[in-house]
């Protein structure tokens, strides 16, 4: 039995002490928030776990897990006292606010044989994971493009932009379908309001060949929409977020190329074939998450969502930062 201590009881830890609570294999042991009315809530909620004022159940000896659900800035230290004491880690996206933090956290999961994994909830959506499916069998054929729009009238953060805001779901998803092979970044973005932060934002991503992803995260659209098309050689593929019936279509259409000598020596051709939508599991990605992290633990097995994982996701953001200062350069993922 994993005993677990939760920090930060706001938005996203009211879902997360839930489903660590039910899972068979897990004891909900302790809840930490600096604020009193979150703390009743967490105890009215939950009457049987101690409810506490202070983060340092980092260090407390009879927890085995130690759940991170707190405001980004506070990732670094919090996670890295937990592992030093020999604590598992759930760390909530983005994993950090730098870089070099998410790196230190990375060869500290491996100092001390600890796993660090990162809540990246959309991974475990019926979704993504029929996605998934869809391109590693080949469904599609080589891939040619992703691209991938989160827009909506939003709620404005007064912290991070629109990139640090949204994006980490998206380059997260694109990463686990496409792979840790990204090249390069760049990006465009204005801001509106005078906060210094990017409300509409552009992002590309390189990979090698000629696959190419692009993002588009807007707060200031009249519209929500929740969408990405991934196109193939073979085929392509509308994911609608939104759309609860169809969420995936698969469109037999394309291209054919044919080469003739003469004047036009390769001809492109549309080719336009039937549409099926394939059924998507429907279950709470996030119970599947948390049953994923008590088995990686008790098996030994490395996560797709581990701490490598998580310092890619930082990575990008940190580059795009780099490429909106420089108008759009194109900065080498490191």
């Amino acid at each position: 039995m994993l005993r677990a201590g939760l920090i930060g009881y706001g938005y996203w830890g009211p879902n997360l002490a839930r489903n660590f609570a039910a899972h068979p294999e897990c004891k909900l042991t302790r809840i930490a928030d600096m604020s009193e009315a979150r703390r009743k809530q967490a105890a009215a909620n939950f009457p049987s776990v101690e409810v506490v004022e202070s983060g340092s159940i980092t260090r407390d000896s009879d927890l085995d897990v130690i759940i991170i659900a707190t405001p980004v800035f506070t990732h670094f230290e919090l996670a890295k006292e937990a592992l030093e004491n020999g604590k598992h880690v759930w760390l909530e996206k983005p994993m950090t606010s730098t870089l070099a933090q998410a790196q230190e956290l990375v060869e500290a999961a491996e100092r001390n044989k600890r796993l660090l994994m990162v809540d990246h909830t959309f991974l475990f959506t019926g979704a993504v994971l029929k996605m998934k499916e869809l391109i590693d069998t080949g469904e599609l054929g080589g891939l040619y493009y992703y691209d991938s729009v989160r827009i909506n009238l939003g709620i404005f953060q007064h912290d991070v932009n629109v990139v640090w805001d949204l994006a980490p779901h998206d380059l997260s998803i694109m990463d686990f379908l496409l792979g840790p092979k990204a090249e390069a970044i760049s990006a465009h973005g204005r801001g509106h309001f005078d906060t210094g932060l990017e409300d509409v934002a552009y992002v590309t991503v390189f990979y090698p060949g000629n696959l190419i992803a692009h993002f588009h995260l807007n707060w200031l659209s009249p519209v929500k929409l929740r969408r990405t098309v991934v196109g193939g050689s073979k085929k392509m593929l509308v994911w609608d977020d939104l759309n609860r019936e169809e969420q995936i279509k698969i469109y037999n259409k394309g291209m054919d190329v044919t080469t003739k000598e003469g004047l036009y020596r390769i001809l492109a051709t549309p080719r336009h074939g039937d549409m099926y939508a394939p059924v998507v599991a429907a279950s709470e990605a996030l119970k599947a998450e948390v049953a994923y992290f008590v088995e990686c633990i008790n098996s030994g097995k490395n996560p797709h969502n581990d701490a490598a994982a998580g310092a890619r996701i930082v990575g990008m953001l940190e580059a795009t930062n780099q490429s909106l200062k420089q108008n759009g350069r194109v900065i080498p993922l490191k």
